[in-house]
C-alpha cells in the first residue's frame, strides 16, 4: 500500500490534529447537536427561551399532545438542556442555560444568508 504524499506542511498538520476534537468529545458534540435535530424539540426549546412552563402549558401553547411533550422533555433532560422544578404536583421546565436560545438564533442567522 502506498503512502499518500501530503501537500500540507507539518506545522499546519499539527495544528489541525490538535484542533480537531477527539472521539469522546465528538460523541458529546453529536449528542448536543442532536438536540436541534427534531422539530418538536426545537419548538419546546423556543418556548422555554421565553418562559418556564409545565407539560400541560407546553402542550397547549404548541398544540402538541402531552405524551409527545413529556417524551421530548425526557430527551432534553438526559442531555442536561432543561431543568425542572416541582411546585406541588406541577413540574415546571426551563432552559438550563439561555445560550441554547442564542445557538438557535445563530442557526437562523446562518440560514438567512
Amino acid at each position: 500500500m502506498e503512502t499518500a504524499t501530503l501537500l500540507v506542511d507539518d506545522k499546519t498538520r499539527g495544528i489541525i490534529e490538535n484542533y480537531v476534537p477527539k472521539d469522546e468529545i465528538l460523541d458529546d458534540l453529536v449528542g448536543f447537536f442532536s438536540l436541534f435535530s427534531d422539530k418538536t424539540r426545537l419548538r419546546i426549546l423556543s418556548a422555554l427561551v421565553l418562559s418556564e412552563l409545565c407539560v400541560t402549558d407546553l402542550a397547549a401553547v404548541l398544540n402538541i399532545n402531552q405524551t409527545t411533550v413529556s417524551h421530548q422533555l425526557r430527551i432534553l433532560r438526559s442531555f442536561g438542556a432543561v431543568l425542572c422544578r416541582r411546585h406541588g404536583k406541577i413540574v415546571y421546565y426551563s432552559l438550563r442555560e439561555h445560550g441554547l436560545g442564542e445557538i438557535m438564533l445563530k442557526g437562523l442567522e446562518y440560514l438567512s444568508h
